[in-house]
């Protein structure tokens, strides 16, 4: 099962509309959750419309949330998305066997093991999450909060029986063209998501849109330059991890 997870306080101002690129995602079979963390007034109001759309179009959930709540939000619509896409992919089993009939129709013995089998589903299917953070200079005073609420969302992914992974990545970068910066790919090591902040440079522009391109692009190929074989090096260019990039 793979997920972007988005960080947003949304208004996105560059490039390709983030709702169209949310149901690419979902259309490659990657769902699309948003965590927003908005401020008041219009822009906020903007912000919390983009993020609600965005995630629709994803297939996903979206929140609101204060700093103080993101990382118990993330764990939840992580959670919630997972157990969706495994009943999904269940009833569809059934349907082909009862035809027009449904779960509700199975005896309650039948019923209660068929959401046994859920629930099972949910904790040992692999699971990949992309935490995709925007780091425009609205978020900068956020950032502290992000980076406990990844941690604590390696954490809660290292409980489940499963094989769980997790990739970072930020928008927009330092230079020119780079709509996203990876700062770690997959890892099960939530040792390696320390000090994540510490080389990012926020930035005014929020290209959405463009990021979560890249990320279905790192998704497909493993990399965020097409087709390429991605090499890291701690030495160039901006990144989040330094010498902890995977």
């Amino acid at each position: 099962m793979k997920q972007i997870l988005l960080i947003t306080d949304g208004c996105s101002n560059v490039g390709t509309s983030p709702v169209l690129a949310a149901a690419h995602a979902f259309q490659e079979g990657i769902t699309v959750n948003v965590a927003g963390v908005v401020d008041y007034g219009t822009i906020g109001e903007l912000g919390s419309l983009e993020i609600a759309e965005i995630a629709k179009a994803g297939g996903g959930v979206s929140r609101i949330v204060g700093t103080r709540q993101l990382a118990q939000t993330m764990q939840m619509m992580t959670r919630k998305t997972v157990v969706q896409t495994i009943q999904q992919a269940v009833n569809k089993e059934l349907k082909q066997i009862l035809g027009d009939g449904s779960l509700e129709d199975l005896p309650p013995s039948q019923r209660s093991q068929v959401v046994q089998v859920v629930d099972e589903m949910t904790e040992t299917a692999p699971l990949q999450v992309a935490l995709l953070i925007d780091a425009s200079a609205s978020m900068k005073p956020k950032l502290g909060a992000v980076e406990d609420a990844i941690r604590d969302l390696m954490l809660s992914l290292q409980a489940r029986e499963g094989i769980s992974e997790l990739a970072v990545f930020h928008f927009p970068g330092r230079r020119g063209g780079e709509d996203a910066v990876m700062d770690s790919g997959w890892t099960k090591d939530a040792s390696a998501l320390r000090s994540l902040f510490q080389r990012i440079q926020m930035k005014g522009a929020t290209p959405t849109g463009p990021a979560i391109m890249k990320v279905i692009d790192f998704f497909r190929y493993g990399t965020l330059d097409e087709h390429q074989t991605w090499r890291g090096n701690a030495d160039e260019g901006e990144g989040m991890l330094g010498d902890y990039v995977v």
